[in-house]
């Protein structure tokens, strides 16, 4: 394997023939980035239920009718019907 060390100027970055460690460390950092910003991006949406909570909705139900919302009507009308087939099986109904 032909190994080539880069100087940069926060570290050196291995060249292996082929894959640039510096490209690597790119995406890498990027990547990261991103998840930090998804961290914050959930901080912010447990504060929305939490204050959605505090005005008097049930946060579970919230989250329910957001996902209903992104599915298409049909997909609703089959869960819909599922679920009622399942609770008639289970006697819940």
């Amino acid at each position: 394997m032909n190994l080539k060390v880069v100087e940069t100027g926060d570290a050196a970055v291995v060249d292996t023939g082929g894959i640039s460690g510096e490209d690597l460390r790119r995406i890498v950092e990027r990547i990261e980035r991103l998840e930090e910003e998804k961290l914050g991006i959930a901080a912010d949406i447990r504060a929305i239920y939490a204050e959605a909570k505090a005005v008097g909705f049930d946060p579970k139900i919230v989250r329910k009718v957001i996902r209903l919302r992104s599915m298409e009507p049909h997909q609703v009308e089959e869960e819909e019907t599922l679920l009622d087939l399942y609770k008639h099986a289970l006697g819940m109904v």
